[in-house]
């Protein structure tokens, strides 16, 4: 125990290692994950006084809150309109909820700033609140060194205990319970809406490709197209094919508009498998498949920029482009911010998300001029990403007051706003300021682990302690903080929003920022129906729930 009091990163390393195994452990859709797992074996090693310096957790916490703001900035301002907005009310109904209950129990039990924080943070399953609440109650003043730090191991304490109890909570009611109370069958009721609203044609799941496709590849030999150009056989089929390639005699020829054909060219036709008859009516018959003569297939990552795209599903997407038919173009990936979504054909597309296309080189250009731009995404781009992280620092530091009571947004809160603006700003065109979502997403997943251990190893000597003084009141916050507000929701969100019900079922879960809820809600619904909701309140919540640790911490320690 000696060498790791010694050597703190030793310490921070095994925190992470350890944790992330605790969190794997599974009881059916409800795992504790990295995070609560590493708050945990944190908060234990932290009983032998084990402790990192606090610049190390301040340092990490702004890079996870960066990052997290930069991967919703797109879909966080995508969110402001007319249709969308009546989503808004439930994040918000979340927050006052979940800051109500905490400041009355801070009242009625006499609970410290740290404690309520942490109940807060816990019960509303959003890790973020830990951050922005401790850089708070780090600036209150009239704190001796010893209180602050006390306070800030509470909130750790009282998150780990709260979250757990939480995220069952929020799982079982979301996936199981609210269907009940709404009577119906969400596998069935998430096919009739796909029914009502693409039509009853089966889409293919995201890994899933046609047996006999319907853009097929075909070699023809000239004899009818003697003297015709590239660009007058494709008129002639009415666009419905393209010419992707031409030997003659043993050299490959471009297949330029203006191209001549002659008598034993070789054709390499792409197009729809419906059309090749005619295709070969206008050009000559059929050859097996010529050796040299094959056009590959190109992959691209395009960044949906065309404003005409925001609120289409795929499916009609492809619908009003023939490109994607004519030149045997798939999307095989949507990716929105760090959300993975499925390709299939109800996925409905937001400005900023990106596609993977795949297919005939020509279709891949012409569907990049229309629709998007390319994703420039080969490296970090650490001038953009530098300066939006010093500009958030900086705005942390604006205090604002409000009577006798002073609010900031803090480093926390200045880092997610300017990481909400310079990723919707880079969305804009995705030709600079570069931040791959992967790398993103490590460095958002990074900066919050550590941040944990840090916050865990300080708590540790307080923990036990706090638990057995509270014993049962943090389980049971824990649940009720998560079902208040979802019941709100439920009400407001079938008799004044009139929301969908598979829809409002992934929009409570999006609420409370759980994505083992929404992972549980598609699995009980077999459809990706209910990520329709859960993506935009989604966004909105990671947004709002952060800034509630900042308001709470402000309120009770005025």
């Amino acid at each position: 125990m000696g060498v790791i009091r010694d050597h703190p990163e030793l310490a921070l390393f095994l925190c992470l290692a350890l944790g992330h195994l605790v969190g794997r452990l599974r009881v059916g859709p409800i795992a504790l994950g990295g995070v609560c797992g590493t708050l945990i074996v944190s908060l234990l090693l932290g009983t032998r006084h084990v402790s990192v310096e606090d610049d190390v957790k301040t340092v990490f916490f702004a890079l996870f809150i960066f990052a997290l703001g930069y991967l919703a900035g797109p879909q966080f301002f995508a969110n402001f309109d007319r249709r969308r907005l009546r989503y808004g009310v439930l994040p918000l109904i979340e927050m006052v909820t979940v800051l109500v209950i905490a400041y009355v129990l801070a009242k009625v039990f006499d609970l410290d700033v740290g404690t309520a924080s942490g109940i807060l943070a816990g019960a509303a399953t959003e890790s973020a609140v830990v951050g922005t609440a401790t850089e708070a109650i780090g600036k209150l003043s009239g704190l001796s060194p010893h209180q602050s730090s006390e306070y800030q191991g509470h909130v750790a304490t009282a998150y780990t205990v709260c979250y757990l109890f939480g995220l069952i909570t929020v799982v079982l009611f979301t996936s199981q319970v609210l269907p009940l109370l709404l009577r119906i069958d969400l596998a069935d009721a998430s096919h009739e809406l796909w029914v009502k609203t693409r039509g009853d044609v089966r889409a293919l799941e995201s890994d899933e490709r046609e047996a006999l496709p319907s853009t097929v590849g075909r070699t023809y030999l000239v004899t009818y197209a003697d003297g015709k150009t590239v660009d007058e056989i494709e008129e002639a089929t009415g666009r419905r094919v393209t010419i992707e390639g031409v030997k003659r005699g043993s050299t490959l020829l471009t297949a330029a508009p203006h191209l001549v054909l002659t008598l034993s060219d070789l054709v390499l036709v792409v197009g729809r498998r419906s059309v090749m008859i005619e295709a070969g009516r206008h050009i000559g018959p059929e050859t097996g498949a010529v050796p040299g003569l094959d056009s590959p297939l190109a992959t691209r990552q395009i960044s949906l920029t065309a404003r005409t795209t925001t609120g289409k599903t795929l499916d009609r997407l492809q619908h009003e482009h023939p490109e994607f038919l004519q030149n045997g173009v798939y999307v095989t990936d949507v990716v929105r911010g760090d959300l993975d979504l499925p390709a299939t054909a109800e996925t409905e597309l937001r400005r900023g998300d990106v596609l993977t296309l795949v297919g005939a080189r020509s279709g891949v250009d012409k569907l990049t001029d229309k629709l998007g731009s390319v994703v420039k995404n080969s490296s970090t781009d650490f001038l953009y990403i530098g300066f939006g992280i010093a500009a958030g620092a900086l705005l942390g530091q604006v205090v604002v007051r409000f009577g006798d009571v002073p609010l900031s947004l803090g480093t926390g809160g200045g880092c997610l706003v300017s990481g909400l603006v310079f990723g919707w700003f880079r969305s804009r065109s995705q030709t600079f300021g570069a931040f791959p979502p992967q790398a993103a997403s490590t460095l958002k997943d990074l900066g919050l682990a550590v941040f944990i251990a840090c916050t865990g190893l300080a708590a540790g000597p307080q923990a036990w302690p706090l638990i057995k003084e509270y014993g049962a009141l943090l389980p049971i916050a824990g649940v009720a903080m998560v079902l208040v507000p979802a019941c709100l929701s439920l009400v407001v969100g079938i008799k004044l929003l009139g929301l969908e019900k598979p829809l409002l079922i992934g929009a409570i879960a999006g609420q409370q920022c759980s994505t083992p809820a929404i992972t549980a809600i598609t699995q009980v619904s077999r459809s990706s129906v209910p990520l329709i909701g859960y993506t935009i309140t989604y966004t909105l919540s990671n947004f709002l729930l952060p800034l509630t640790g900042p308001i709470l911490v402000g309120v009770l320690g005025s």
